[in-house]
């Protein structure tokens, strides 16, 4: 299939291409600014995409300006699916990446798709909003929609925590300012993601919304002591206390039956895989 990746530039995005490349689809980018409309119109009849995969969006949580969130992640994924159903009749599988952010972090446990969302935050509002969205086209559109829990690997930008918890262990620096050491959360590593968007866009889970997540979660102490066993250096931890989030629960962790009833079992890497790929990333 020719298969269109939004945010192709991002850093998902290259993980995705090579992946989708390897199973013999051909794939694009979008050039046109999802905010505007008939520019994005315009590509799209151009292109005639057979597949979808929807990464464009903000999603760095802190970022400053909270109307940019809704711009893109919500008006952004509205301009798409209308220039899809107006131009591409032959369009045959549509992911469309939301978060599993819009679950918050109040509910403590084992998150299935089911769960109240509580977003807590403008992008995951935003993100609630675009699957609110999307609903209003699944009678004219081969759409799903992925809610991916936190996945990092190389290429990650280092403002998100584990890129930052890696880059002072490669840069041997003595001190770090974490917040809560004792939460325990999701650790996905971003190749995992890009295979399981891959076969999913290729069985296209009709009108399905569904976890990506490997059920397993980590805490942030557990990282810190993974990169320092890894790199041979010890860091000193200081807890800077604006990164303490109030009512953040213990363990929250997603429930992937749902993706492994569609996709089939699933083989991850493990985090301690992940952290040396990362660690390592300057020797590769």
């Amino acid at each position: 299939m020719l298969t269109l990746v939004t945010g192709l530039d991002g850093f998902t995005g290259p993980y995705i291409k090579s992946e989708l490349e390897k199973k013999g689809h051909h794939v694009a980018g979008l050039i046109a600014d999802l905010t505007n409309y008939e520019a994005t119109s315009e590509e799209i009849k151009r292109l005639q995409p057979e597949a979808v995969i929807h990464l464009a969006g903000i999603s760095f949580v802190g970022h400053d300006h909270a109307n940019s969130f809704y711009d893109v992640n919500l008006m952004g994924t509205h301009n798409l699916l209308k220039a899809l159903v107006e131009n591409v009749p032959n369009v045959q599988s549509i992911l469309l990446a939301s978060s599993a952010n819009v679950y918050g972090s109040r509910s403590e446990g084992l998150i299935d798709e089911d769960a109240r969302p509580d977003p807590p935050n403008d992008y995951a509002v935003s993100k609630l909003a675009m699957e609110y969205l999307a609903h209003l086209w699944v009678g004219r559109l081969p759409l799903f929609i992925v809610r991916p829990f936190n996945y990092t690997g190389v290429g990650q930008d280092e403002k998100f925590l584990i890129p930052k918890i890696v880059s002072h262990f490669k840069q041997r620096k003595s001190i770090i300012e974490l917040g809560n050491l004792e939460v325990w959360r999701e650790f996905g590593d971003v190749r995992d993601v890009a295979t399981i968007y891959c076969r999913l866009i290729e069985c296209c889970p009709f009108g399905e919304t569904i976890n990506v997540c490997t059920g397993e979660a980590h805490s942030l102490r557990e990282v810190v002591l993974l990169c320092q066993k890894f790199s041979g250096h010890e860091i000193e931890i200081e807890i800077n206390p604006s990164f303490v989030r109030e009512n953040e629960v213990r363990i929250l962790r997603g429930n992937n039956s749902r993706l492994e009833k569609i996709i089939g079992e699933l083989e991850v890497y493990p985090l301690e895989d992940t952290l040396k790929w990362m660690l390592n990333e300057h020797r590769c």
